[in-house]
């Protein structure tokens, strides 16, 4: 009964349940309760038929389920969420590879602009990049920056689907063009192609695709003329289509620029074709490109001429003018066209020849020593009025500013000449290191630009054998490079690629380090041998073209070349920020070594593996590498008598080295008797160690001046050269206090000599021969009129008011220095009468030698009107900016006038250089650079602290390096201003 009472209150705990209460208690209930039995019985047949009829209805239920069991309900399955958001970092993820791209842009704008004709600053094109997908993927990620996208398309490039686009957005902040499709591409390696269309700005910001004007003299009249030109690296190439814009992302580039007829397109591959798109407008188709990063590729339309060289290869053109058909086609029989473009008056004056010649020359020497010919079949050089950096190795298409390849005998100086031949050569290095061999990702920028800075001098040595510019690297590249590099806010030549994500981490890559520092595989060669060094670079080459590579790859093929152990040698030098100094105590042998840092700490344990060759007075010893910390006895560092040691012969290695007392004497004691028998370069070095050794508190401030002494003797340009950037820093510390009068009359003792050694050039109006005597007359002249030298400020005087009255004297090697000095001693007349030859001038490297001198006047109204000048572009052009503001900087009468206006401008500056590759943070460098008070220093904490990350961009290293240069300058002149002073006076 349980059990039925029990399933009776399961079906029915309600009335049925009271009912059975009732029941199950009668006889109790009867005692009080009186029921008759008719309504009894009739109760008990009611209860019975109910149950009767429950029990039937659930046997014929179970029935009809054994029939007609009931499907279980579906299981739900988990449903694939299509991922949204951004990348975790500032890289593309690495689902998709590109392939190739197909674009077609057309810049609206007008070359020549007709009467009551507004100018179009627009651009429109589309593109098509066909790439691979290698993992699942629901999003598309891309880069664009500042472009308006107005269609967007994806299709399977096999079986032609169409894959439908949910949605696309253009992330400004993160560079990010994101597009999330309705269907998944699977990672099986399948080809897709993503077709889009856009429009862009043309602006004069000199980054991306950007506007130039100039003028060109018709009839004697001036008239405007616009050019496109572009800009791409670093992450300039987003600005002008959509794209995967980084090095390792390479692809293959299909391009046709639509053009205003009478106006001509070029780009990096060779033109196919020309044709008429209808009467105003005409298509130009190139070749496909070698694959190749974005940041390398170029685009110009302008109205320039060209110039053909000796090295010019054959033509077969065929001109047909009607409407829809080509227009041109061109056919080289031959393996490299090379062409040099520019306005067409430079060209007609003949300012391309010199770059002309040294191309193909230059080119011959890299094929030979790289044993890889130029990959191209065409070379466009191009010179343009504006552009942001001295120039860009774009690959088929490289571009200059004016003043890095235009020429002009009797107009440009040697060191014009020397500038064009260097950059030259630089670029040209680039299209093999860079260009056909790129670097993984941007924190190995150096597997770039240190390569092509170093292999530069190379190749200028082979054309230019009377040069010896391979001597002049020391000069130009390591010593200035060794300033910053002792800085605790220095950087590691190679960094992890973690260090390196967004733009201003890339731009700040631009300096000194990642070019000059090439000092280290100057290094490296002596060390292996030239032969040999060039056997591992043939393997880099060879074992990576068309690809990408890093610092580990090159180490690899250097081992392979030498048998050597040389990675382990050489990430000492890359992968540690800094140099060594080595310090030798030659009474004992002992050596040791400890990072070198202008403002000391402690001891932070980095070790380097340090090549060394030595002589001993005179005899050269064999080549070593120092691997200890140490301090180690080794005697072969032992001197006895009155002989000498000198370490780091030739100045191959880059470190520095410091002896005891006694050894730093007996070699000034040599300098003094005879300079010949330690090597001319060494000669530069002592000077240059000793003064920054005594900056570092090695040595003592009297040991590094004793060190110049004996330039009353010396011709040579090195250590002179290098004593004067040495004093430089003592002029910038001192020239604001009474220290500058005794040091004037002690450089005007010193130099007295080497003036008049050349002074019957300098009468004559004549150069010397040899390029580094050149150099040093300029010197001569120009310490001898800044220390006051009579016989030098008279000269500079007369010889700049002949030039006022129509008789030009003046060499070109000695405008720059002869103009300066005339226009610090003159007045207002003499700084307008420059100006206006500044603003006539019709030659970029004439125009840069008058931008200077006008920064030499000591009138300080002129100086802040000369300030003001360059927030107008139509009279210092953008590019130039930095350095205007510099030079006037570096003028003792203009430093706070520039230090101020910065402050007062810093919006217009950083908005006009923030996005490209000109480091702005040079000019926080001029600027700053004389910096040795407290209040200064305070002020620059100030500037700090009142600008963000995005106001400061890449400047805000150069802005701590200046900041920790400040503070080392406070503690070094309060520390040797006085024993400094005391020392000039006492060389009376």
């Amino acid at each position: 009964m349980f059990a039925e009472q029990s399933f009776l209150h399961s079906l029915c705990p309600g009335l049925l349940g009271f009912t059975c209460w009732s029941f199950s208690h009668g006889t109790d209930m009867a005692k009080g309760v009186y029921i008759s039995k008719t309504l009894a019985i009739a109760t008990v047949v009611l209860t019975l038929s109910a149950l009767g009829g429950i029990i039937v209805m659930v046997t014929l239920y179970q029935m009809q389920i054994a029939k007609m069991p009931p499907q279980p309900l579906p299981t739900l399955l988990p449903t694939t969420t299509i991922p949204t958001g951004l990348p975790p970092t500032l890289r593309l993820p690495d689902n998709l590879i590109p392939d190739s791209y197909k674009i077609n842009l057309q810049p609206h704008l007008y070359t020549s602009l007709p009467n009551a004709t507004e100018q179009v600053y627009i651009f429109e094109g589309n593109s098509t990049v066909r790439f691979k997908c290698v993992k699942d993927t629901w999003t598309i990620f891309l880069h664009a920056l500042d472009l308006s996208i107005d269609q967007v398309r994806v299709t399977h490039s096999n079986t032609r689907e169409n894959i439908a686009v949910d949605r696309y957005t253009l992330h400004n902040d993160s560079h990010f063009f994101e597009i999330v499709l309705k269907k998944q591409l699977v990672g099986n390696g399948d080809y897709y192609e993503l077709f889009t269309k856009f429009k862009g700005e043309l602006l004069d910001d000199l980054t991306g695709l950007y506007t130039s004007q100039y003028t060109e003299v018709i009839d004697g009249e001036e008239e405007k003329r616009f050019l496109v030109a572009s800009q791409m690296q670093a992450t300039e190439a987003r600005k002008v289509f959509p794209c995967f814009d980084e090095p390792a992302m390479k692809a293959v580039f299909n391009i046709t620029i639509i053009h205003r007829k009478d106006t001509k397109a070029l780009s990096n591959a060779k033109l196919e074709n020309d044709r008429y798109v209808d009467e105003y407008w005409i298509a130009s188709t190139f070749a496909p490109t070698p694959v190749m990063s974005t940041y390398l590729l170029a685009f110009t339309v302008n109205e320039f001429s060209r110039t053909h060289g000796e090295h010019d290869k054959k033509e077969i053109s065929n001109f047909r003018q009607s409407k829809g058909v080509y227009l041109t086609s061109v056919s080289n029989l031959f393996s490299v066209l090379c062409k040099i473009w520019a306005r067409p008056e430079a060209v007609t004056a003949e300012h391309t020849k010199y770059a002309q010649r040294i191309t193909g020359e230059i080119l011959t020497f890299y094929e030979n020593k790289f044993n890889l010919k130029y990959p191209l079949n065409k070379l466009d050089q191009i010179a343009l009025p504006d552009f942001s950096a001295g120039a860009m190795e774009n690959w088929g298409l490289t571009m200059y500013r004016e003043s890095a390849l235009l020429y002009k005998d009797g107009v440009s100086s040697s060191y014009d000449k020397e500038w064009v031949a260097i950059v030259v050569a630089h670029e040209l290095a680039h299209q093999w290191f860079g260009n056909l061999v790129t670097m993984n990702w941007w924190n190995n920028l150096w597997l770039s630009e240190g390569f092509a800075t170093y292999i530069s001098y190379l190749g200028v040595d082979k054309i230019e054998p009377t040069w010896n510019i391979r001597d002049m690297f020391v000069l130009k590249e390591m010593y200035p490079v060794m300033e910053l590099d002792s800085l605790n806010t220095s950087h590691t030549l190679s960094l992890k690629e973690s260090e390196v994500e967004t733009t201003y981490d890339i731009l700040q890559l631009f300096d000194s380090i990642t070019y000059s520092k090439a000092a280290v595989l100057r290094m490296l060669s002596a060390y292996m041998g030239e032969e040999k060094f060039f056997e591992g670079l043939v393997c880099y080459l060879e074992n990576y073209k068309y690809k990408t590579a890093d610092t580990t790859d090159l180490w690899k093929c250097m081992q392979q070349a030498t048998h050597e152990e040389i990675e382990s040698i050489m990430t000492t030098w890359t992968e540690q920020p800094g140099y060594p100094v080595i310090n030798i105590n030659t009474t004992t042998g002992e050596i040791a070594q400890e990072q070198f840092l202008l403002k000391r700490a402690e001891d932070n344990g980095l070790e380097w593996q340090i090549p060394i060759i030595y002589m001993k007075s005179g005899s050269l010893q064999p080549n070593t590498i120092l691997k200890e910390k140490g301090p180690v006895r080794k005697p072969a560092y032992e001197v006895t008598d009155d002989g000498w040691l000198l370490v780091n012969i030739n100045a191959n290695g880059y470190y520095r080295v410091n002896y005891d007392e006694q050894n730093w004497n007996r070699l000034i004691k040599q300098l003094e008797s005879d300079h010949q028998p330690i090597p001319l370069i060494n000669r530069g070095q002592l000077i240059d160690d000793a003064f920054n050794l005594a900056r570092a508190k090695y040595i003592n401030v009297t040991l590094a001046l004793s060190t110049t002494k004996y330039l009353i003797n010396e011709t040579e340009y090195i250590p002179w050269e290098s004593a004067l950037n040495n004093l430089g820093y003592f002029i910038l510390m001192f020239d604001r206090s009474e220290v500058y009068g005794p040091m004037q009359k002690y450089l005007r003792t010193q130099i007295e000599p080497l003036y008049t050694y050349y002074q019957e050039y300098t009468d004559n109006a004549t150069i010397p021969r040899n390029l580094s005597d050149q150099y040093n007359q300029i010197n001569a002249i120009s310490v001898a009129c800044s220390n006051g030298l009579k016989n030098c400020t008279d000269m500079a005087t007369k010889l700049f008011a002949e030039w006022r009255s129509g008789i030009d004297r003046i060499p070109a090697n000695l405008k720059s220095t002869i103009y300066c000095h005339a226009i610090a001693a003159g007045g207002e007349d003499d700084w307008d009468f420059a100006w206006k030859k500044y603003e006539e001038s019709r030659v970029a490297s004439e125009q840069d030698v008058l931008r200077y001198a006008l920064s030499c006047t000591k009138i300080i109204w002129l100086l802040n009107r000369y300030l003001e000048y360059t927030l107008d572009p139509n009279k210092i052009r953008k590019m130039d900016v930095v350095s205007t503001i510099n030079y006037i900087a570096r003028n003792v009468a203009g430093q706070a006038l520039a230090w101020d206006f910065i402050r007062a401008q810093w919006n217009y500056i950083s908005q006009l250089y923030g996005g490209g590759i000109i480091s702005y943070g040079g000019l926080i460098n001029g600027v700053t650079e004389r910096f040795n008070t407290d209040f200064e220093l305070q002020q620059l904490k100030q500037f700090k602290s009142e600008h963000d990350e995005d106001s400061l961009g890449p400047t805000s290293q150069a802005l701590d390096q200046a900041i920790e240069k400040t503070e080392a300058n406070i503690k070094w002149v309060k520390e040797n201003k006085q024993t400094v002073l005391n020392w000039f006076r006492e060389q009376r």
